[in-house]
């Protein structure tokens, strides 16, 4: 879809036009079902094999036992509470910084804003080789915010992992905190991601609730407002009961010291097909941690607000490079998940281990009977993908109204849902056959 036809469209005509298109695909689908004796489920000449049909079911009763899993575990969900100012640890936040101009800024001024005692945190900025004016902005914020920042500068542009390495490697405080420079955070996102650490410890790592920034800048930010709203939040929490968060995001994340440094030395030489990594640093560290015993938390309570992509070829970028990620440390993890790696919850993380592979298995199958599915009965399969989305949707669609209380918003679900299945679909055979590609893919800000 081009970024041309997002506009077209005004975000109430968006919701119901999506909702048409759905309505007429769930009639349509149903009628075809009952009416029709060439209908390819129901032809005697074309039948899907008995092994087929068997997976099938197998892979539906699968999914539907892990949401059950899933929206038990969340129910059982409550974010800790901030301790008290006494208690709460010293921490220092990392701020790295590529071609960001002036949101780098906005970031270090959001984190300034804290409620946290000001002797207890200190920030570090890094400037990754930017050729915009992305340290004049890390200048400026110095000179206002005094000893409670030190800005450095990578004489060339090294990665997101290089540049956080070179901080890790100054830091003395109890807790590290690694904010994105394309992000702010709420007055309280601080006390709240470090209280974990205070009141539990074996609390390796803590994931912040990444929310939309730029939710107001088009169709495809309000799209994945309420995506993210699932697959953050109520994914997360869900995890988060059995102290195995799969990824602390890049946007928001704390780590206890002594775990980082741990694995810092396999963090930074980390590679992969023989090649040193220089994607998925996040979910990288999340697994180090994970493998040393530590549990890893979910704070919904600690929120981060971030900008996300406008247009689809960025978005397409940014899916591809988290992909590849997963990929990469589903392999890494499973070498450590069936062992003997910490003394509880262990079955759990398997088990969300388990539905990781399974969505990486079944993705160039499924593009296969996906294409004989188009290609012997092409209507029955508009219609059938219509109802999947219509049904499969609702459930993020529900949890964010649940949430926000907005019955408009939450029809964004359903756009996303056909908005994904039709034009996002091949993102992760793509990556499962990429695996190895390294590029960032979406850092350079100046030319895009």
């Amino acid at each position: 879809m081009s970024n041309l036809s997002l506009r077209m469209f005004n975000h109430k005509s968006t919701v119901y036009f999506t909702l048409s298109i759905l309505i007429i695909g769930v009639f349509f689908f149903g009628y075809r079902l009952i009416t029709s004796e060439n209908a390819l489920l129901f032809s005697t000449n074309i039948k899907l094999s008995d092994t087929i049909f068997f997976l099938s079911l197998t892979l539906l009763a699968f999914k539907l036992a892990f949401l059950i899993f899933l929206f038990v575990s969340y129910r059982k969900y409550k974010p800790i509470e901030s301790v008290s100012p006494e208690e709460l640890l010293f921490c220092t936040i990392i701020v790295p910084a590529y071609n960001e101009g002036q949101q780098v800024y906005e970031t270090l001024k959001s984190l300034s804003k804290s409620d946290y005692p000001k002797k207890k945190m200190h920030i570090i900025a890094i400037d990754d080789g930017s050729a915009d004016d992305t340290w004049f902005w890390l200048t400026k914020a110095k000179q206002e915010l005094g000893n409670s920042i030190d800005i450095l500068q990578q004489p060339t542009n090294k990665g997101k992992r290089e540049a956080l390495y070179l901080a890790f490697k100054k830091i003395n405080s109890e807790v590290i905190i690694t904010v994105d420079s394309d992000s702010v955070v709420a007055e309280d996102t601080i006390r709240n991601i470090v209280s974990p650490f205070v009141l539990n410890q074996n609390c390796g790592a803590v994931a912040g609730n990444v929310k939309v920034l730029n939710v107001n800048n088009g169709i495809i930010p309000k799209m994945l407002n309420v995506s993210f709203a699932f697959s953050f939040e109520f994914v997360r929490s869900a995890q988060s009961i059995y102290g195995t968060v799969l990824c602390t995001p890049g946007a928001l994340s704390a780590y206890r010291k002594e775990a980082v440094l741990s694995c810092l030395d396999k963090w930074i030489g980390q590679t992969f097909l023989g090649k040193r990594t220089q994607i998925g640093e996040d979910r990288a560290m999340t697994n180090m941690i994970l493998k040393q015993g530590y549990d890893v938390f979910f704070q919904s309570n600690a929120m981060v607000y971030t900008d996300i992509p406008t247009t689809y070829n960025q978005l397409r970028k940014m899916f591809t490079r988290w992909e590849r990620s997963n990929i990469r440390e589903n392999l890494m993890m499973t070498k450590f998940a069936f062992s003997n790696y910490r003394t509880s919850n262990k079955l759990a993380a398997r088990f969300l281990l388990i539905n990781q592979w399974i969505k990486m298995l079944i993705a160039v199958p499924a593009q296969l009977v996906m294409l004989v599915f188009l290609y012997f009965d092409p209507f029955l399969f508009i219609t059938t993908s219509l109802f999947g989305i219509f049904i499969f949707s609702s459930i993020p669609a529900y949890f964010f109204y649940f949430k926000v209380r907005s019955f408009k918003d939450c029809m964004f679900a359903y756009s996303y849902g056909i908005f994904y299945a039709f034009s996002l679909f091949w993102i992760t055979p793509y990556a499962l056959l990429t695996a190895g590609n390294n590029g960032w893919l979406t850092r350079s800000k100046v030319t895009d």
